[in-house]
């Protein structure tokens, strides 16, 4: 029997350690909502990212594909050779736009050459050849980007990446061959 007198009723409602200790659990649980929104925005940043690199790759693809037709209408007689890759290029464009973001000034002032504005025409060399070698080395450029680019790139991105700079490397070689 303990030493000092027991109350002889029972108390009733909370008592003060499980008020502490309830107080205590709540501040752990706004603690951690906070710890996970942080990291919710990192994980927001990512696909942000990933659009940004897409649409990236959809300016690209559009200025290689500009430069197709700037070639095209100075040289027609290679229309039966070049069709094929430019509706390759065209194709290329149209996937990486599907999931885009529209380009940030900020991020394409930062990023961008420029010899990406798509307001601005290639010049075209007017020997034939010279016009196609200048095409295959566009190609080759930007399918050595697109191979450095899919590094930071999350996996379906990558392998998208991956996939169009194996094509333009193709091209290239296509673009190359030819002339032999």
């Amino acid at each position: 029997m303990p030493s000092y007198p027991t109350p002889s009723h029972a108390r009733t409602g909370p008592r003060r350690r499980s008020l502490l200790t309830g107080a205590a659990g709540a501040t752990g649980a706004v603690l951690l909502s906070g710890c996970s929104d942080a990291s919710s925005t990192d994980e927001d940043e990512r696909p942000s990212a990933a659009a940004r690199l897409r649409a990236r790759a959809a300016l690209d693809s559009g200025e290689l594909l500009g430069h197709y037709d700037a070639i095209l209408a100075a040289h027609p007689s290679l229309a039966g050779r070049l069709d094929p890759l430019r509706a390759e290029v065209k194709r290329h464009k149209a996937v990486f736009a599907e999931g885009s973001a529209p380009p940030s000034p900020s991020a394409s002032t930062g990023s961008a050459s420029p010899s990406a504005s798509p307001s601005r025409k290639p010049a075209v060399p007017k020997d034939e050849k010279d016009a196609v070698r200048e095409l295959a080395k566009a190609e080759r450029e930007l399918a050595k980007r697109r191979g450095s680019e899919l590094l930071d790139a999350p996996a379906e991105l990558a392998r998208l990446l991956a996939s169009v700079a194996a094509a333009g490397a193709a091209h290239a070689y296509l673009l190359t061959e030819g002339d032999k």
